[in-house]
């Protein structure tokens, strides 16, 4: 990195801090704090709950995960459209007519308190560990890559977070999500020109989709019912409309952005401009990794992109053999593009040759079992070492690849996203901790400055906690799946208690409270031993905290009749 890009990366992070900062100073009541006075439009709502979902792991991970995988992952986000309606329609008009300031309150009068306090709980469980994982994602990228402390990073990416969302609250998290949003979208469009100009002369944006097609890296539809396929149409319509519902519906990271709108119609405007742009923002994202993939067709490329993986090879018995390995990678990377170019010179088409695509597809397999033969080489050197190179493939062409300034903006870009999603965290944490937790079981009066200074306390210890759980984190295949397998643990279980809460009327707390710590129960076991992929988990959560309060219900009901009949006799 330049000076100019340290210029460029620190001055947007201490905008986006001051900025907000100043901005949102002097919160005096609860209503201001923890819903930001009610005074968001629906394009601030939209992109504030677009932000919180879109953290730095969707920037980092999402373009090698396109890079290895395709686009097919896009498929994760289809059921999101159909879930923003029906909380549009049912949950959004509940939540502000009842005026509540977190999705819990409402559990207390459906049922009882300690059904809401358990779903509050669960909440700050998955929600606590994500808030770490959204630190630590940037964080351990950019130490391998600057060759900074990885503890001091997350701390410096924590206290940053912490300063003006401690200030400001929910109005702070909106202020500032909106110049992160402005900083993403522009990062990633130029990165994606970048691309398209930097491919040798000749080879046009259809011609980089052909060679990605040939490669296996458009296949964006799976219409199998297939469950070792993590990603499928199915699962996702299926399994991320639940996970879309539980996330958007009850969590209160996300409900708490929409319930700062100015109105139930500003609030539903601005969930149904994220429904319409968060899966063509997830393609373009997609599309960018697979633009990647086909710009390392005619560059060098590592053998693996973790710079550690190569670090503890080197000096180690088996250097000579990972030399070898990355010989015949060059080899097979120049025989690639040699194909490629012959085939569209000789052709005089926009299309390669079915020849070709045979040819690409016989190096393709043999360049997967080189990397895959690498990895298992740097295990036998050091087990720790992370060899899934997915979030680092981005990063990689970023810091090699962009002029002077760009690298600056897209770290920028990364390390915005990293602050925009864990600010909306710390937020919610905070309320759901006071509001639900804290104000309501202790049961004393206290004034609104004793619970706005309550929140900003609870806000920077849930900052300080999210930085622990940063510190001791790690990669877990892909950062942006460990999330959402953290979220698909808890989500459906949660959903399933709130979809008892609105539509089941019969069903009352006791049945919903033993029924929900059951289904938490049996639902980590079934991920423990991968019982299915883990999408499903919320489809699968939802139905059973259901089935069994129901069940139960009706258990209660058939001893308490007998005992009148009893009584009776």
């Amino acid at each position: 990195m330049q000076t100019i890009d340290w210029i460029v990366l620190i001055g947007t992070l201490l905008f986006i801090v001051l900025y907000g900062t100043w901005k949102t100073r002097g919160s005096q009541n609860v209503q201001d704090y923890i819903r930001g006075g009610n005074q968001a439009k629906w394009w601030t709502v939209g992109l504030s709950v677009m932000a919180t979902q879109a953290s730095a792991i969707t920037f980092l991970s999402t373009p090698g995960q396109a890079f290895h995988s395709g686009m097919g992952f896009v498929q994760f986000y289809f059921g999101l459209p159909i879930a923003m309606v029906i909380i549009c329609m049912v949950f959004i008009p509940l939540y502000h007519k009842l005026n509540v300031y977190t999705a819990y309150e409402y559990l207390e009068s459906r049922f009882d308190l300690k059904t809401r306090s358990l779903t509050a709980i669960l909440f700050l469980i998955q929600r606590g560990l994500a808030a770490g994982i959204t630190i630590f994602a940037p964080a351990i990228i950019l130490s391998a890559v600057l060759g900074w402390n990885l503890t001091k990073l997350n701390i410096i990416i924590g206290i940053l977070v912490i300063i003006y969302t401690v200030s400001g609250g929910t109005k702070a998290v909106n202020v500032t999500q909106k110049q992160q949003m402005a900083i993403i979208f522009t990062g990633m469009f130029i990165a994606f020109f970048l691309i398209i100009s930097y491919l040798p002369e000749g080879i046009t944006f259809s011609k980089a989709l052909d060679i990605a097609g040939a490669s296996g890296k458009m296949e964006v539809l799976d219409f199998s019912f297939n469950l070792d396929n993590r990603y499928t149409f199915w699962s996702g319509i299926i399994g991320g409309s639940f996970l879309a519902l539980s996330y958007f519906g009850t969590d209160q990271s996300q409900v708490q952005r929409y319930l700062s709108g100015k109105s139930v119609k500003e609030s539903q405007l601005g969930l149904l401009f994220n429904g319409l742009l968060k899966v063509p923002m997830q393609f373009f994202i997609l599309l960018v990794g697979v633009m990647v993939f086909v710009f390392y067709q005619f560059n060098p490329a590592p053998i693996n992109f973790n710079p550690k993986a190569k670090e503890v090879i080197q000096n180690s018995e088996f250097t000579e053999e990972y030399k070898a390995l990355e010989n015949q990678l060059i080899k097979i990377q120049n025989e690639k593009k040699e194909v490629i170019n012959k085939s569209f010179a000789s052709n005089n088409k926009p299309k390669l040759s079915d020849e070709t695509l045979k040819n690409l597809e016989i190096l393709n397999a043999s360049e997967v079992n080189i990397r895959n033969t690498a990895k298992t080489l740097i295990e036998k050197v050091d087990p720790i070492v992370e060899t899934n190179d997915k979030d680092y493939v981005f990063i990689h062409f970023i810091l090699n690849n962009l002029p002077r300034g760009l690298i600056g903006l897209l770290l920028a870009v990364i390390l915005s996203a990293a602050m925009s999603s864990t600010a909306s965290e710390l937020n919610a944490l905070a309320s759901t901790t006071v509001v639900d937790l804290y104000k309501r079981n202790i049961n004393v009066e206290k004034t609104e400055k004793y619970y706005v200074n309550a929140s900003k306390l609870f806000t920077l210890a849930w900052g300080v906690l999210a930085i622990l759980v940063a510190c001791f984190a790690d990669l877990f295949d892909n950062l942006i799946q460990l999330v959402n397998i953290i979220g698909s643990i808890f989500y459906g279980n949660v959903l399933g208690i709130f979809l008892l809460a609105f539509f089941i009327k019969f069903v009352h707390s006791n049945a919903t409270f033993v029924a929900a710590i059951i289904t938490q129960a049996i639902v980590i076991i079934g991920w423990y031993y991968d019982w299915m992929p883990y999408l499903w988990l919320n489809l699968f959560g939802c139905s059973l905290v259901i089935v069994i309060a129901m069940i139960l219900q009706l258990i209660i009901r058939s001893g308490s009749n007998n005992t009148i009949t009893k009584q009776v006799q």
